[in-house]
């Protein structure tokens, strides 16, 4: 049977619509959900990332990212050529959850810890960074597309690349490798690498002391080394520092620039400040100076020495030096 010219046409209107629908669904302000941060249950291994963290959505639609952690992060958008805040002074200070950001005024949360969320509204279209104000090398982009155009990707597909992200940085087995039999009276101060995509950088990092127990002898010299690329960490004997930055007094500086100080009785209390790698290299920028990365700490008396990361105990980081004749 053959169909009339009306009939053709008719057809081909109907099937070019259910295209059109297929092809640029949109939802109204739609709300996205991301994931903020990744721990393993003992807390020891931290995906320091966003989850996924690149993302397009429609101009008028907003993200949630939800904290995953008990390590604390944050979602800031800087604007453009902002030079980066400190953690604590925010962009400056922090913005309530809902706030819009179109790339002409900062927005940051403010520390996030886990199950709490932050929303953003983006009522323009851009291409915007968002970083994590704790954690350098986290970063993450959304595209902010007109009304015009398609997106790529619904929410099951983030909500899986998520997961998949999740996963492979959890279940990195650096952690496994750092933990081999290590020469003389070393420890290691975590580990971690830092991985890119097309998003911006994400971080693994573990929140362990490497070879955590050591059984030394009177007058022996124990020797940390931080060996993440990006986490700062502290060997802090005594409760926490008040100011994790802070190195006591009773530190002095070797030669090949490694803090050192003598303990003589486990109620000894002193602390390293931040042990952090040098940042990474940039063209254009001035050569940054070595990180401090190593502390020594001479035993001169028996005892049991416990001490702990002033940033990350809370998680577990703490170990212990036994000192025996």
């Amino acid at each position: 049977m053959k169909l009339s010219r009306f009939s053709r046409f008719a057809g081909i209107f109907v099937c070019s619509i259910a295209f059109a629908i297929v092809a640029f669904p949109r939802v109204v302000n739609a709300q996205w959900q991301l994931g903020l941060g990744a721990e393993t249950p003992d807390m020891g291994t931290q995906a320091l990332a966003y989850l996924p963290n690149e993302i397009w959505i429609f101009a008028g639609d907003n993200i949630t990212w939800t904290s995953r952690t008990e390590e604390p992060h944050t979602v800031t958008l800087l604007t453009p050529g902002q030079v980066r805040p400190f953690f604590l002074a925010g962009c400056p200070g922090n913005s309530p959850s809902g706030s819009s950001y179109d790339g002409m005024n900062c927005v940051n949360s403010g520390f996030l810890f886990k199950g709490q969320t932050f929303n953003v509204s983006f009522p323009s279209p851009g291409n915007f960074k968002f970083v994590c104000l704790l954690h350098e090398d986290m970063t993450g982009t959304v595209h902010v597309l007109s009304l015009a155009e398609t997106l790529p990707h619904d929410q099951g597909f983030y909500t899986a690349l998520g997961s998949a992200e999740t996963r492979n940085l959890l279940t990195d087995d650096d952690r496994a490798k750092a933990r081999h039999p290590v020469l003389g009276n070393a420890v290691g101060v975590g580990v971690g690498e830092v991985i890119a995509n097309g998003g911006g950088k994400q971080t693994m990092s573990v929140l362990r002391f490497l070879h955590d127990s050591i059984v030394v002898h009177v007058g022996d010299t124990v020797e940390w080394t931080n060996n993440d690329p990006i986490t700062p960490h502290t060997v802090t004997f005594g409760p926490p520092a008040a100011d994790p930055t802070a190195v006591t007094s009773n530190f002095t500086t070797d030669d090949d620039g490694a803090l050192h100080a003598t303990l003589d009785a486990p109620s000894n209390t002193a602390s390293s400040g931040l042990l952090l790698a040098a940042p990474q290299e940039r063209l254009g920028l001035p050569q940054a100076p070595l990180g401090t990365v190593r502390v020594r700490i001479t035993f001169t008396h028996l005892g049991t020495y416990s001490y702990l990361c002033s940033l990350h105990f809370g998680s577990g980081m703490m170990g212990k030096v036994i000192v025996v004749p």
